[in-house]
């Protein structure tokens, strides 16, 4: 071993270390690898950057730009009327479900797809009296699955056929995935509905108001008569800050039928006000002695808080690129910021009132927010967070719908008959989405997941200084040394397995970058076609079912289903056994070695 090999294994074990620690997110994990390596001359300054320009990331660009494009025109939100009239039959439920899941990820961002389905799966699974639970894992385990299928279905996929071309001179074409992602997904979606979904755990309905039991911490208080808080120099935002030093907060002011949420910190107190306090009750109910305030339980509000002319809740989770990830309430500032009040937070199902200010906010994680109407969906956007609340399809443009659709499935087309490469077929769609302002100019870059591509950009070099550096090849003869003298078949399956292994705790674009020069030279080794050894990679990089840290989509239901970190095993582990069984005698049909 080298030094400059030394030092890249180094890297790359502190890389995955910190990625599965998960202190700080992926991207910024990555650069910190990259510029490491470059420090040490194992990254060329002049390649430093030539990840951003590959063709395999701006692919992943364009496909999440068309991605968004279609979710925003309301092309796919028609899909939607299918769900409600099979809710209450649970087996076609999660047929229904999981198979549109399926389906829309194979030519959309499946982040997207479990998006635009998870609100609508949680409420009519809900009004069914079904716990959410029962459909969201595979919900989340369909749409992963879905995107095994097509080039653009995943980023695995594009970075493999992307390796194919650099090193062959080749890339794999839009449908060479289909033959064994569709077996794969096929089996797959068989065995979650033919007795996979009895496996997950299901402890509770873990959507919906009730989950937050909102009247143990959350009170209505009526300004008495002589109270000190009428003075006319006692502010509502004086009052905030004061609530704010004793552990509790100002959620809303209430004079006659206006209601204030948040309420302006300008504003003063009045006898007869009403005010929405958050905190304990025996803090509130002290500080209602004090300031002569008559208490009453928020529970008798419910109606009001949810159905209130100007005001309104929602429900929403915590996404991966959200900028509350690793935040807290306090630093964040959500009155001030986003113009809403948080109400509570749910993490796995279980509600977090207490120091709520203090609480360090995750992937997954469900809040509550209370705010105006006419501003609460541009407050979740501003968060990067997803509604767990069905949109209304009567909102959409048909014409803008239809014309994305058409924009779509004209690129696919070319695409498919070899008439233009991928990445300039996505690219013409992604223009002509903005001429055609499906997707507004100020909006175009809105839909791009930047983590992944930074990512991305930051992994590819890497990849790179691996092979330059022959770290592969001593990769290569360490996994050779122990597998070298199995038959071909049993060296694929364990190919497979690893690349499914570390899946689990890195993230699936990351895994196929490093493994797929790996599984390259080793089937160059033993002589053997490498496209069956590439393939297996873009199966096994994209089928994380063991945790929630694998893949965003698990991450994403984790709060919504009331899930645990260990809960994604008991239908994950037969799954995946299951993908390895059907998988390796596709590869070895359908690729010979």
């Amino acid at each position: 071993m080298t030094f400059d090999q030394g030092v890249l294994l180094a890297i790359l074990v502190a890389l995955l270390g910190l990625l599965v620690w998960g202190r700080w997110r992926y991207d910024i994990v990555a650069l910190g690898a990259l510029f490491t390596a470059s420090l040490f001359g194992l990254v060329p300054q002049a390649e430093l950057f030539s990840g951003f320009g590959s063709p395999a990331t701006i692919t992943v660009v364009l496909v999440l730009i068309v991605s968004y494009g279609l979710t925003k025109s309301g092309a796919v939100d028609y899909v939607i009327p299918l769900i409600e009239p099979v809710s209450d039959r649970p087996f076609l439920h999660i047929a229904v479900l999981t198979f549109l899941a399926a389906i829309l990820s194979m030519f959309m961002n499946n982040v997207g797809a479990l998006a635009l389905l998870m609100p609508v799966a949680i409420q009519s699974a809900s009004k069914a009296g079904r716990p959410p639970a029962a459909v969201l894992m595979p919900l989340s385990f369909g749409s992963i699955l879905g995107g095994l299928v097509t080039l653009i279905g995943t980023p695995p996929n594009i970075l493999i056929a992307s390796f194919r071309q650099e090193m062959t001179g080749e890339a794999f074409s839009m449908f060479d995935f289909a033959p064994v992602g569709g077996g794969v997904a096929l089996f797959g979606i068989a065995f979650m509905l033919l007795g996979g979904w009895h496996l997950v755990k299901v402890r509770k309905n873990s959507a919906g108001l009730d989950l937050f039991d909102i009247e143990e911490y959350l009170f209505e208080t009526k300004v008495g008569e002589g109270s000190e808080l009428v003075e006319k120099k006692f502010r509502a935002g004086k009052l905030k800050d004061m609530l704010v030093e004793q552990k509790m907060d100002l959620i809303a002011m209430i004079r006659g039928k206006e209601e204030f949420a948040p309420p302006d910190r300008r504003r003063g107190v009045r006898e007869g006000d009403y005010l929405m306090i958050q905190g304990s009750h025996d803090d509130v109910q002290e500080f209602a002695k004090t300031y002569s305030l008559t208490m009453h339980t928020a529970l008798n509000q419910q109606n009001e808080l949810q159905h209130a002319a100007n005001t309104t809740l929602a429900e929403v989770v915590v996404s991966a690129n959200s900028p509350l990830v690793g935040k807290t309430p306090k630093e964040k500032r959500f009155n001030r910021n986003y113009d809403v009040s948080l109400l509570a937070v749910s993490r796995s199902g279980v509600p977090h009132q207490s120091r709520l200010r203090e609480f360090m906010i995750k992937t997954g994680d469900v809040l509550l927010l209370h705010g105006e109407s006419d501003v609460m969906d541009d407050s979740i956007v501003k968060m990067a967070c997803y509604p767990l609340a069905r949109r209304e399809l009567s909102t959409k443009d048909k014409t803008k719908a239809f014309h994305a659709l058409l924009i779509f499935l004209s690129a696919i087309v070319v695409t498919a008959f070899g008439l233009l490469p991928i990445q300039l077929a996505l690219g013409i769609a992604t223009v002509a989405m903005a001429v055609t302002q499906i997707v507004p100019v100020r909006e175009f870059y809105d839909g791009v997941d930047w983590p992944v591509v930074i990512l991305l950009g930051a992994m590819i070099p890497l990849g790179g200084a691996l092979q330059q550096t022959g770290t592969t090849d001593l990769l290569v003869a360490g996994i050779l040394s122990v597998v070298g003298d199995l038959s071909p078949a049993v060296i694929l399956a364990v190919i497979l397995i690893i690349t499914m292994t570390v899946s689990d705790v890195l993230n699936n674009a990351a895994t196929a970058i490093l493994m797929a020069p790996i599984s390259y030279n080793i089937a160059n080794s033993l002589g053997h076609n490498p496209d069956a050894f590439l393939m297996a990679v873009a199966v096994g990089a994209s089928c994380a079912f063991l945790t929630p840290i694998g893949h965003q989509n698990n991450a994403l239901i984790m709060g919504p289903g009331g899930y645990r970190f260990g809960d994604y095993w008991r239908m994950g582990l037969p799954l995946e056994i299951i993908i390895v069984t059907v998988a390796i005698p596709l590869l070895l049909l359908l690729w010979p070695l």
